[in-house]
């Protein structure tokens, strides 16, 4: 899937030396108490010094309607459209739902797909996460990826982290207490952060 993003690496943000790198986290769950919305706090919590995540709600971004468009985007629309631009990459958690994704994040992607400028979804670095049944979302990423490939997002091809018996990964409060997933999403979290400076020196090759 990588590859396919290569076509827009123009849209990756140069890199500054000792800049933290600024990430936007989405999560494909609206429930209060969604693990896939905790797996995200949790990356926040591990991320590497030179990773910035920033957690954003789906909540009020309507489903997507080309008339509601013509007439102008929702706040919530523009907002998320301008905090994929802002961003350096996009990590994206996502719930298992009938062995897909969810609508909520395909719908915003959908949205998202509507912007084609610099800065936009095409070939911005992706990193896919998810937390579910026994599954572990698998399915799901493997649909997500498919959608972001078809909008020409750069979307990193491993490490993984299908976080599976969700229930049984986080506490009360919504921590996730797992040793295990943890190690694995801090390690994620260091690869896509390696990613995008990777992707950033390809587009410095590129345009000299």
């Amino acid at each position: 899937m990588a590859g396919e993003g290569a076509q827009g690496l123009t849209n990756v943000n140069n890199k500054e030396p000792g800049r933290r790198m600024k990430i936007v986290a989405i999560s494909g769950s609206l429930r209060e108490g969604s693990f896939n919305t905790a797996l995200l706090r949790a990356a926040r919590e591990l991320a590497p010094d030179n990773l910035e995540i920033t957690l954003l709600d789906l909540n009020g971004v309507p489903l997507y309607d080309g008339d509601v468009e013509a007439r102008g985007d929702p706040v919530t629309v523009t907002a998320l459209k301008q905090a994929i631009r802002d961003a350096d990459g996009v990590l994206l958690a996502t719930p298992e739902y009938n062995g897909g994704t969810s609508g909520v994040l395909k719908n915003a992607v959908d949205w998202a797909s509507r912007d084609r400028g610099v800065g936009s979804i095409r070939g911005k670095p992706i990193a896919i996460v998810g937390a579910g049944g026994r599954g572990g979302t698998v399915s799901a990423q493997r649909q997500l990826r498919d959608t972001l490939g078809s909008v020409g997002a750069a979307v990193m091809d491993e490490p993984h982290v299908f976080v599976g018996g969700a229930w049984d990964r986080f506490d009360s409060e919504g921590r996730l207490h797992d040793e295990n997933t943890r190690t694995s999403l801090g390690a994620l979290l260091a690869a896509f952060a390696d990613w995008i400076e990777d992707l950033g020196e390809a587009q410095a090759v590129h345009a000299a």
